[in-house]
């Protein structure tokens, strides 16, 4: 089981509005190593395995949102300079991962090859 204390850390805005603030967790030493290795075998797991969508830039090596524009700067250049009409929708999902249910989260893991201790360890998290 992780222990953690919980801090509050202001983003922007007014610092009397609770929504301006993002909870930090500290972590013991050990749970750090051990969230570290996690991590770098489920990553391992996911790139091996071609499970991640190649358009997805987030919290993957060697790739960031700087690759991500240069990669949309440079497919709307193509579209243009083939006289292709583009078009475009953004949405701003700075708090999408705080609003995903983690347990059908956790129950989907089976899908992508995670199962038995390797499951039950990041249910455990």
């Amino acid at each position: 089981m992780k222990y953690s204390i919980i801090k509050p850390l202001f983003k922007k805005g007014d610092r009397t509005t609770p929504s301006n603030y993002r909870p930090i967790s500290l972590l013991t030493a050990f749970s750090k190593v051990i969230e570290k290795a996690l991590y770098n075998r489920l990553i391992d797991h996911l790139h091996n395995n071609s499970l991640l969508n190649p358009q997805q830039y987030g919290f993957r090596r060697n790739l960031s949102t700087d690759n991500a524009i240069l990669n949309l700067t440079h497919e709307i250049l193509k579209a243009l300079n083939n006289k292709m009409m583009v078009g475009s929708i953004f949405f701003d999902l700075e708090k999408a991962f705080d609003s995903i249910n983690h347990s059908q989260l956790i129950n989907k893991l089976p899908l992508y090859g995670i199962t038995g201790k390797s499951k039950l360890l990041i249910d455990l998290i």
